[in-house]
């Protein structure tokens, strides 16, 4: 399906409200909408296969400009507001983007450096060297172009462990712009989404699983529900007001709700919520079973990547006998490797491999996309975990988070997630640092609920805490203390950033 076609059979439904503003766009608008995008596009010059970059906050013409390309054969890129200019330049340059529409919220210092691209738009401004986009939009026609086809998207990855790759596929063989695909077969046949859905999405647009499911909702005629930004309060008062059956989250989401004073929590009525996604980290156990308790056996997890070259899932009550795993797949089989490519046995832990998943590149890096695959051809998204007997599929962490302390391996993601569950801290980041001794050491760094806690005290506290579950070696050698950790507004921690802190002040 296709929204198009919702136009035509329920005109009047609303396909967006923006959470914040209680702005509506109906089905029949955002037809209308999409349709100059397209005829934009082809003014100035874009055909089938060319590329534009949409570097915005959650508005609504988001999806003005992601439909007007998908129903031209154009290829998509998004980009985050919250980068740098020679960042945002970065992925202007390698994509190859033809165009750019930017918001004004990026600012007049940002946009004057952002100049890779022949044609440029601005949202909610006058600026010189930038068309303003409304304007331009008002001056298209309503109806179809003549050379309709479908388009994609190319989602760039965050960027956590090195500078972002743009994930490249070939334009759908099927050009019918109301093809299906195999994330609307998910989203309807597992996750049970659909016409009444009204689907809550509380992330960035920017990023792959927000954007991907937002427009599967709209594939399948339902309301999505969008928060210009993620508030913990804010997402419980919406679940309430507009009868939210369907959502979105992070774990991160997820740690900042169940921080909520329980009277704050107490004051909304969740009990619309028929399915709770969740995915993009590993969620702390205790957390995890916390929101089942509140929210209801509603949660459904799933393990995938921007690649989209494997699919995991796991519902509350398979995962209630099996804490911590991310389920099963269903797209793909799942091969646990050691780092010869050798398969390991059920519990050994290794890197984790997709067989007979979707092929995809790395744009302009082919060492990259060699890099992802073994010798067998099966793919990885970088990842250790292990498999255990009845097939379930658990994360232990990133390979590139691995700290190798003294010899022995130690995965950042199990101290994380047990600092987590404090009741005084707000985030938590563990890495390895140089040690002269152990080559590199544990260190954990600690965003208190209150930087009032940032003491001796708390420190003793935290270690007392931490030395009830954990092994000598994975205790941390030190604690350090930030106001706030750099983390991506999809709840991806920039560990990287934080390391490279710790190595450069060494040299």
């Amino acid at each position: 399906m296709h929204p198009h076609i919702h136009a035509k059979t329920n005109a009047d439904k609303a396909a967006i409200i923006m959470g914040n503003s209680g702005e509506i766009i109906t089905y029949g608008q955002l037809d209308r909408r999409s349709n100059r995008a397209a005829h934009l596009y082809r003014s100035i010059g874009l055909n089938i296969g060319d590329i534009i970059a949409i570097c915005m906050e959650n508005v609504a013409e988001f999806f003005d400009l992601v439909w007007g390309a998908q129903r031209a054969g154009i290829i998509f890129v998004v980009v985050s507001n919250r980068l740098t200019a020679s960042e945002i330049n970065y992925i202007l340059k390698d994509s190859g983007a033809k165009a750019v529409f930017c918001g004004a919220s990026l600012g007049d210092k940002l946009l004057n450096q952002i100049s890779q691209c022949e044609h440029q738009y601005i949202l909610g401004a006058d600026k010189s060297g930038w068309e303003n986009l409304h304007r331009a939009m008002q001056a298209q026609p309503i109806t179809p172009i003549k050379d309709e086809r479908a388009g994609t998207d190319m989602l760039y990855s965050s960027g956590t462990t090195g500078k972002p790759k743009g994930v490249r596929f070939p334009l759908p063989e099927d050009e019918n712009i109301a093809a299906g695909n195999a994330l609307v077969m998910l989203a309807g046949g597992v996750f049970g989404l659909n016409a009444d859905s009204i689907y809550l999405s509380p992330a960035p647009l920017y990023h792959a699983a927000p954007l991907r499911w937002c427009m599967t909702v709209h594939r399948l005629g339902g309301t999505v529900v969008v928060m210009n930004k993620f508030d913990p309060e804010k997402a419980l008062e919406l679940i309430q007001k507009y009868h939210i059956n369907a959502s979105q989250w992070v774990p991160t989401h997820f740690v900042r709700m169940s921080k909520l004073p329980p009277e704050t929590r107490a004051k909304y009525d969740v009990s619309s919520l028929k399915c709770a996604i969740h995915a993009a980290a590993p969620c702390p156990m205790p957390i995890k079973e916390m929101m089942i308790n509140w929210f209801g056996p509603v949660l459904m997890e799933y393990y995938a990547g921007t690649e989209g070259n494997g699919f995991t899932y796991i519902n509350s009550a398979d995962w209630m006998t099996h804490k911590g795993s991310v389920g099963r797949a269903l797209l793909g089989i799942i091969r646990i490797c050691d780092d010869e490519g050798n398969e390991l046995p059920a519990g050994e832990i290794g890197h984790i491999y997709f067989e007979g998943g979707p092929q995809f590149t790395y744009h302009n890096d082919k060492e990259k996309t060699a890099d992802s695959h073994n010798q067998q051809g099966w793919s990885t998204l970088g990842d250790v975990g292990y498999v255990d007997e009845d097939g379930f599929l658990y994360l232990t962490d990133r390979k590139s988070f691995m700290i190798i302390s003294g010899g022995v391996n130690v995965y950042p993601q199990e101290i994380e997630n047990l600092l987590i569950t404090h009741p005084k801290i707000a985030d938590a980041a563990v890495i390895g640092a140089p040690d002269d001794d152990l080559g590199e050491k544990v260190v954990a760094v600690v965003q208190p609920m209150n930087m009032a806690d940032a003491n001796e005290a708390f420190t003793a506290e935290v270690y007392a805490f931490l030395r009830q579950t954990l092994s000598g070696v994975k205790i941390p050698k030190s604690i350090d203390y930030r106001a706030e950790l750099p983390r991506h507004p999809t709840g991806k921690l920039y560990k990287r950033l934080l390391r490279d802190e710790y190595w450069a002040a060494r040299s």
